[in-house]
Parts: structure tokens; sequence; C-alpha cells
């Protein structure tokens, strides 16, 4: 039962080589077995790389499947429609255009199975690029709120340094009236007299100042200051929402490009294993010497091919005979004189026929 199935999937005649020698039938079964492995490894590599497409099993097992059926219908027909030949040459020129499509399979079967043997290698590659990615990310981001941010921590530097430099101006004053008082400074006479009182007026008018000064700055200190939480608030946000694009840069196209960064040789040897195995059908036809099998084959197509021949070689004969006989009978009918007569009688009637018509047309033209 399973050596008929993979004869089956070699695409030989079955009911020629039911025919044909054990050792004839193994080497198709062979053949078989090897189209449809390569078809359920397609069917591996196609799901997977689906599911890292759409993370959806089903629909990853789905579409594989669907992959898996193509790989073994084109693998069953290269194989198929390699004839053996009576010299080598043109068996080879045959099999190159096949060759080359089973080269062009090998390859998009090898890779989603190189991108999930090597795994872990590539997910250390994404992580890194996911980092940089993260640090990018930040530091565009930052681009456009850190300016306004920068402007209002500026703003609030200017106000604390008004608020400082009035009070060193205010503190100056204080220091003056009391050693006004002291009789330390100024008119250098000890008591509170008028220079004191002076003095002390315009210490006292500073320093209203100064707390209005501080309060009409610690008001403006402060909403600046809501405004730069506000923007690091929104920041954050901003970070936070792109992130989850970041964390998802993990898709069928990311993956072949991390795996492009490691080294060439293991998935060179990958594709060299799958290569043998997609070509290896191909090979073992072109290399076997012809067989049972073979010559059956051509004897079956040779048969068909020499009775559609036949057929049509008589019906051409038919239809040159056929012509021949044609022309000698006209040729003999157009020399009888009835047959002239009667024809003749018939074009004068229909030529009276036409002159009448017209008559009858110009009349009423008229």
């Amino acid at each position: 039962m399973l050596k008929q199935f993979f004869i089956l999937c070699s695409g030989s005649d079955v009911s020629i080589l039911q025919h044909c020698s054990n050792g004839e039938q193994n080497k198709y079964a062979g053949i078989g077995a090897t189209v449809f492995f390569t078809a359920v490894m397609a069917f591996i590599a196609g799901s997977y790389a689906l599911y890292t497409v759409f993370d959806n099993l089903l629909t990853a097992i789905f579409f594989g499947l669907v992959w898996g059926l193509l790989i073994f219908n084109l693998d069953r027909f290269i194989v198929s429609t390699i004839k053996k030949r009576s010299r080598k040459r043109d068996e080879l020129i045959q099999a190159s255009p096949r060759i080359i499509l089973a080269v062009i399979i090998a390859i998009v079967i090898s890779k989603p199975l190189e991108l999930k043997i090597f795994e872990k290698e590539i997910n250390h590659v994404l992580l890194e690029q996911k980092n940089d990615m993260s640090l990018s990310n930040q530091a565009q981001i930052a681009q456009q709120y850190t300016p306004n941010i920068t402007k209002l921590e500026n703003n609030i530097t200017h106000l604390e340094n008004q608020i400082a430099t009035k009070e060193a101006k205010v503190n100056a004053l204080y220091a003056t009236y009391i050693s006004e008082a002291e009789g330390t400074s100024g008119t250098m006479k000890l008591g509170k007299g008028p220079v004191y009182k002076e003095k002390r007026e315009k210490h006292d008018a500073a320093l209203a100042e100064l707390q209005q000064l501080k309060t009409d700055n610690n008001a403006k200190i402060a909403e600046a200051e809501t405004q730069i939480t506000a923007l690091k608030a929104a920041y954050e946000a901003h970070v936070s929402s792109t992130q989850p694009i970041i964390n998802g840069f993990d898709g069928l196209m990311a993956r072949v490009n991390a795996l492009d960064q490691l080294p060439w040789l293991p998935s060179f040897f990958i594709f060299l294993l799958f290569l043998a195995i997609e070509t290896s059908p191909i090979f073992a036809k072109l290399l076997s010497p012809k067989g049972e099998y073979d010559f059956k084959l051509e004897d079956a197509e040779t048969a068909v091919k020499t009775w559609v021949e036949q057929k049509v070689n008589e019906r051409k004969l038919l239809l040159n005979t056929d012509m021949a006989l044609n022309n000698r009978i006209y040729d003999d009918i157009a020399k009888e004189d009835d047959l002239y007569a009667y024809k003749r009688k018939k074009a004068r009637e229909l030529m009276q026929l036409q002159a009448d018509a017209f008559f009858k047309h110009q009349k009423k033209a008229l």
C-alpha cells in the first residue's frame, strides 16, 4: 500500500509500471518518497513562515498545507516530465530548466526552516535591534518636547535669579540702615536720626517690592513647572504608545534580515541539504540507465504517435483524392450544352428582373 502510494507520488504511469520488475518499481517508489517528504518539509516550513506573519496557528496550518500541496505538485510534475533519451546531452538540456526550478524551490523551502533552526540567535539579534530602535525612538520623540521644556526651565531660572537679585538688594539696604543706626557708617552718628529713617524707608519699600516679586514669580514658576510636568507626561505617553510597535518588530522580513547578519556558512549548508533533496529525483533519473519502464513507456508513446501520424496522412490523402474527383466531375459538367442553355436562360431572367426593379425605383424618384 505504501509502495503504491509512493509510486503514485513519483508521477509515473502506474498501469505500465505494475508490469515491470520489482527493482524498477522500487526505484520509482524511492523517487516518489523523496517528492512526498519534500512536500512535507515544505508544509512545515510554509506553516512556520506564515505563523510569523499571521500569529494564528490554524491560518498558518491551512496556508502551509496549500503551499505543501503546491510544492508536491511542482516536484511531481518536474520528475514526471523527464524522459530518458538516447543521448545524455539531450537529457541534460531537457532537465536544465527543471533543475533551475528545483533550485528555486529549495531556496524557498530552506529559508523558513533556517529561521526556525536559528531562532534563538535571531531573537538575540532582534533584541539588540529593538534596544537600538527604542533609544533612537526616545531620542527622536525627545526632540519634539525638549526645546519647550528647556525654554520653560530657563524661564524658571530667570525668575529665580530676579528674586535672588532683589533679595541681595534688600539685604544690602537692611545692612545700610542698621549700620547707620549703630553709627558704624554713613553719618557715623549713633541713633535713629533722619538719615536712618530715610534708609529704613528705602529698605521697607524694597522689601515690599521683593514680597510682590516673590508672589508674582512664584506663580509664574508654578505655572511653568506644571507645563514641564505636562510635557514630560506627554513624552512618556508618546514613548509608551510607540514602544509596542518596536516590540512587535519580529515579523518575517525582520527575521530574514536578522538571519543575514549571522554567519552564512551554517545557512549555506542547510540550503545545500535541501537542494540535494530537491534535485535528487532529477539526478536519479538522469544518472540511471534506461530501464524496463522507460522502454515500455517509449513503446506506448511511439505507438500512439505512429497511429496519430497515420490517421493524419490518411485524412490528407482522402482530401487530395476528393479534390481531384471534384475537379474532374465539374470539368465534365462544364462541357454539357443543356446545362449551358439552362444557365443562360436563368441569367437572362435575372437581368430582366434587375432592369424592371431599376426602372420602378427611378420612376418613384421622379
